[in-house]
């Protein structure tokens, strides 16, 4: 048995890179069960957000090797550049990966709270492939609740600190009154309804919401007076937006250069600052090359991330600890639960051996014998039977030399106390 964390982040890999490995929704069913069909894979879950994509794994033996070609493979690149970007951990360092990671210990902002959730949505939709099974779903357990502990024992997440703050940092930097913008956000996700909340702590009366479905955006728009339009609308609206954020989940650009400059010309030129939050990107990389845009992706948020986390360094060592407890104590009932089949297997054995010498006591009976001739017949009979493997397999690995052999035993049955008394 081994666990297996591997896959690429943002501290190993270019959004350029992150986003050709990146899985949608609808591939995440089809590629699980294609990757326990074809891999010594034998529970599996999948992390694809837009900072990190990783698999989480159980394996009867460690075979890292034959994941990663079958990812570079899935994803059409060539073995050697996914292996230049990748990490693999296993056993306790894959186990120790995932808590780091659920606690956000591990996310370009220190402990954002919006991973823990993706991860919960990565084991229901493994859960919901059938890739999941005992080991891979106790282990998603104990890391859940040693991110839940972490949350609640330090102070990693108190202060609003997330890609989204940091956008909306970014944009009071860029417009000294954020009362007099308009926001225009694309998607309807969790980053973007961060995104719309700070935006509308921060005063901006007019934010328009774009998305594939009428129905999410009016709901995200409901909550913040916003105004809720259809993609295919955000021409119409793009050029009275000072302020543009994207985050969905599109295989292709949303917005492309010519539809920016054509919003521009509108605007005579009046600057616009966008955000390009998502992996894919939704925003054409040839805009930055525009006048007037200022255009930023995930990569870009790095120095704003860094001078809001200032504040949560000191509750990161905190944090590590409980993870390495966490760490420590799944480990340690996962050795436990290696020694359940043993003791299942001897108890069927010395009960198959009781029933035996039971019967024996009772043909004694039935023939006359007495009671007590019955008693010690099945004691004798069952104390010689239990002890009669034990006995011939510790004489021979003692002749071994395997002289560790009898101080296991003395462990084993507590012999070393009773050795010692007079």
């Amino acid at each position: 048995m081994a666990f297996i964390a591997l896959g690429i982040n943002h501290k190993t890999a270019s959004v350029d890179v992150r986003e050709r490995v990146a899985f949608t929704p609808e591939q995440m069913v089809e590629a699980l069960q294609q990757l326990c069909r074809v891999t010594p894979t034998r529970e599996a879950a999948i992390l694809s957000t837009c900072n990190r994509s990783e698999l989480y794994l159980e394996q009867e033996q460690l075979e890292a090797e034959t994941v990663l070609a079958w990812l570079a493979n899935y994803h059409r690149l060539s073995l050697e550049d996914l292996k230049a970007c990748a990490y693999v951990h296993t056993d306790d360092q894959a186990v120790r990966h995932m808590m780091r990671v659920a606690s956000g210990l591990d996310s370009m902002v220190l402990g954002e709270p919006q991973i823990l959730g993706q991860m919960k949505s990565a084991y229901a939709v493994a859960r919901e492939a059938g890739s999941v099974g005992p080991l891979l779903g106790r282990l998603f357990q104990a890391t859940f609740s040693t991110a839940k502990t972490v949350r609640t024992d330090t102070a990693i997440g108190e202060n609003p600190v997330s890609v989204a703050f940091a956008a909306v940092s970014l944009a009071k930097q860029i417009f000294a009154n954020l009362d007099r913008s308009q926001a225009l956000l694309i998607g309807a996700g969790e980053t973007i309804t961060l995104v719309a909340r700070h935006l509308h702590e921060q005063g901006v009366k007019r934010i328009v919401v774009a998305n594939r479905t009428l129905e999410r955006a009016s709901a995200l728009a409901e909550q913040f007076g916003a105004h809720a339009i259809l993609l295919a609308d955000i021409p119409q609206e793009l050029y009275n937006s000072d302020i543009v954020i994207s985050s969905t989940a599109s295989q292709l650009p949303i917005l492309g250069k010519g539809a920016v400059e054509q919003a521009l010309k509108k605007r005579k030129h009046k600057p616009m600052f966008m955000v390009d939050i998502a992996v894919p990107r939704d925003i054409e990389a040839q805009v930055a090359d525009l006048d007037d845009v200022y255009l930023y992706t995930v990569d870009d948020l790095h120095e704003v991330v860094a001078e809001n986390l200032k504040s949560r360094q000191g509750a990161a060592q905190a944090a590590e600890e409980l993870v390495a407890v966490g760490t420590d104590d799944f480990m340690a009932r996962l050795r436990e639960l290696a020694a359940v089949d043993v003791l299942k297997a001897y108890r069927q054995h010395a009960e198959r051996l009781r029933d035996e010498e039971l019967l024996r006591a009772q043909r004694l009976l039935a023939n006359g014998g007495t009671a007590e001739d019955a008693l010690a017949q099945l004691a004798r009979g069952l104390t010689n039977k239990l002890l009669h493997a034990p006995s011939v397999q510790l004489k021979k690995l003692s002749a071994e030399g395997r002289v560790e052999a009898l101080s296991i035993v003395q462990d084993l049955f507590a012999l070393q106390d009773s050795t010692d008394k007079p």
